[in-house]
C-alpha cells in the first residue's frame, strides 16, 4: 500500500526545471529549448505574428521576468522600448544587464547596417546595427554556442547536458545550412525589394541584392506617391521578388507588386510566423522554399 501511494503521488509531481528562461522573441525561445531540453522552462514574451519593435511592458511580462533565471534578448536596441522597464520593475537582480542572467544575442554576431551617423529623423535607426540577426542561420549557430555556455555557467549541475544538447543541435543545423544553401543557390545575385529592413542578414547569407525598401525610412509607412516613384526607380534593376514579413501590413507590398509586376513573397520571419515555421528548422525550411518558388 505504501509503495502504491508513493507511485500515485509521483504521478502528480510536476517536473522541476533547473532554469527559468525569459526569451524576448520566439527564435531565442526555440533555441533555448533546443539547448535546455527538459532542464529548462522557456517563456517567449512575443509571438511569431507580432511586430518585435512594438511591445508593451505588460504586468504579465514583469511577473514572468521576476521569476526568471535567464533573460535572452536580441539586443541592438530591438527591445529598447519595453525590456528595460520590465527588468527594472521585476526587481530581479539575477537578470539585470551586466549579470550572468542577462544575455544579448547581438553581441555574438557580425552586425550589418551599422549607421555612420545617428539621426532619429531618419526613422527607426539602431545605433548598433540591424537587429534582425535571426534571418541568417549562421548567426543562430554563433548565438547558440554562446548561449549554451551561459546556461552551463548558470546551472553547473547540468552543464554537460546543455553542451551535449547544443552539440547535437549544431551537427543537425550545419547539415541543414548546407542543404538550404544548395536549394537557394539560384537566388544568388537576385535583385529584391523589401518592405521593411527585416531581411538584411538573409540577403547577405544567400547573396541576393537589395535594390529598394518600400518604407521611405525604417518604420515609416510609405505614401502612394512614394511607392509610385519607387516603381519607376526600380524598373531598370528588374527586381525578382518583394519580401515582407508575415506580421507586416500587406498593403504596400501588394500595391508595389501590382504596379511593378513583381511577385510578393511573405516570409515567416521567426518561429511561429506561419504553420510551417513551428521550430527553427521549420522556419528556414519554409523560408527557403518560399523564396525558391517565388523566384521561378
Amino acid at each position: 500500500m505504501k509503495h502504491l501511494l508513493s507511485f500515485l503521488a509521483a504521478l502528480f509531481v510536476l517536473p522541476v526545471h533547473a532554469i527559468e528562461v525569459f526569451a524576448t522573441v520566439p527564435e531565442w525561445a526555440a533555441l533555448a529549448k533546443e539547448i535546455g531540453g527538459d532542464k529548462v522552462s522557456v517563456f517567449a514574451a512575443t509571438h511569431g505574428l507580432q511586430d518585435p519593435h512594438h511591445v508593451e511592458a505588460r504586468p504579465s511580462l514583469i511577473a514572468k521576468s521576476r521569476r526568471a533565471d535567464l533573460v535572452v534578448a536580441t539586443g541592438a536596441e530591438l527591445e529598447i522600448g519595453w525590456l528595460p522597464v520590465v527588468l527594472r520593475e521585476s526587481g530581479n537582480g539575477r537578470v539585470q544587464p551586466g549579470q550572468p542572467g542577462y544575455f544579448e544575442a547581438a553581441g555574438y554576431v557580425r552586425m550589418l547596417d551599422v549607421p555612420t551617423r545617428l539621426d532619429r529623423a531618419e526613422g527607426d535607426v539602431h545605433a548598433a546595427g540591424n537587429p534582425h540577426i535571426q534571418t541568417d542561420p549562421r548567426n543562430i549557430l554563433k548565438v547558440g554556442t554562446a548561449l549554451a555556455e551561459r546556461m552551463a555557467g548558470i546551472d553547473a549541475a547540468n552543464a554537460a547536458t546543455y553542451r551535449a544538447n547544443f552539440a547535437a543541435f549544431a551537427e543537425r543545423w550545419r547539415a541543414a545550412i548546407a542543404r538550404w544553401e544548395k536549394e537557394a543557390a539560384p537566388l544568388r545575385g537576385a535583385p529584391v525589394v523589401v518592405q521593411h529592413k527585416s531581411w538584411t542578414y538573409l540577403i547577405d547569407w544567400l547573396g541576393m541584392k537589395e535594390v529598394a525598401a518600400l518604407e521611405p525610412k525604417p518604420g515609416v509607412e510609405p505614401s502612394a506617391a512614394y511607392l509610385a516613384r519607387l516603381v519607376e526607380q526600380t524598373a531598370a534593376s528588374r527586381p525578382r521578388l518583394v519580401l515582407r514579413a508575415a506580421y507586416n501590413s500587406s498593403r504596400p507590398a501588394d500595391w508595389f507588386s501590382a504596379q511593378a509586376k513583381v511577385p510578393v513573397v511573405v516570409l515567416p520571419f521567426t518561429v511561429g510566423g506561419n504553420e510551417a515555421a513551428q521550430d527553427l528548422f521549420g522556419l528556414f525550411d519554409d523560408t527557403v522554399r518560399r523564396l525558391a518558388e517565388g523566384a521561378k
